[in-house]
């Protein structure tokens, strides 16, 4: 019995991942015969289809808007990045996106499988509970992104072989939107690694999961426009820019605070008064 309800209840996992697939795959690619394909192929379609899409949306609106809608506004016309150097970024995470996809569909197998500590719905929990839980999961993610973020430096052959990628946009006029998953493909995993970790120490929504995957091509966008928000805690694109040019600080995620922690803070407004 017991184990009937473990399977009935695994089961509303599969239902979540086959409505994603209907939504993404069945709007674009109506008849069905996706349907036909292995599970973890139609979660990677899925993945793909649904990434490029975020990645490109979200990444020419912020070029419309930066470069040309507010041109001047908030960036120089010698800080804009020219044509080719975006084009160049684009093609750099088009290498890259098909093995991104593969985190996201292995973490789906493992939460469909009963390995992790996903839960299906908030009202399981409480949303008090629920928030607890999300701020534990975004804490894991931050610790675990900042420090496989600064060992990718700090470990001269991962930095050579994987992220030296990344920082070949290290100055304004190269840094554009574009560039937020310009990295090498294992680079680009092992920095979404975390999220994943997070699954097994902590309750997590699945959907929430899957939401804050896919914010991250939007998040990334952001913090490589070089415009910055001003808005503390949050590791914007000031706090990101410095990070390209100096390759020794600000290696957080959303916030500032584990730089903080770790003496590898370097405030942008403090850079301003200096300058």
């Amino acid at each position: 019995m017991e184990a009937m309800v473990g399977e009935d209840y695994l089961h509303r996992f599969a239902e979540e991942t086959d409505w994603f697939n209907d939504m993404v795959l069945g709007s674009l690619l109506p008849g069905g015969a996706w349907k036909r394909l292995p599970r973890p192929i139609r979660s990677w379609l899925r993945n793909y289809i649904g990434g490029t899409l975020v990645y490109f949306v979200s990444g020419f609106l912020w070029c419309f808007f930066i470069y040309h809608w507010k041109r001047n506004v908030y960036l120089p016309k010698d800080a804009i990045p020219s044509n080719n150097a975006m084009l160049l970024q684009i093609i750099v995470a088009m290498k890259a996106m098909p093995w991104y996809c593969a985190l996201p569909t292995l973490s789906e197998y493992m939460v469909e499988s009963g390995w992790t500590r996903c839960f299906s719905s908030i009202t399981e929990i409480s949303w008090a509970a629920y928030i607890i839980y999300l701020v534990l999961y975004l804490v894991i993610v931050e610790f675990g992104i900042y420090w496989m973020h600064r060992e990718l430096h700090d470990i001269k052959p991962l930095y050579k072989h994987l992220h030296a990628t990344h920082h070949i946009y290290n100055k304004q006029n190269t840094l554009s939107p574009f560039a937020g998953l310009a990295f090498h493909p294992l680079d680009g995993i092992l920095q979404a690694v975390p999220h994943v970790i997070a699954l097994f120490l902590v309750p997590t929504h699945f959907m929430t999961h899957i939401l804050l995957l896919f914010c991250e091509a939007v998040w990334t966008a952001n913090i490589h426009d070089c415009i910055h928000g001003k808005l503390w805690p949050v590791m914007g694109a000031g706090y990101h820019t410095i990070h390209h040019t100096t390759y020794r600080h600000n290696y957080g995620h959303y916030t500032v605070w584990m730089d903080w922690i770790f003496g590898t803070l370097r405030d942008p407004e403090e850079d301003i008064k200096k300058a």
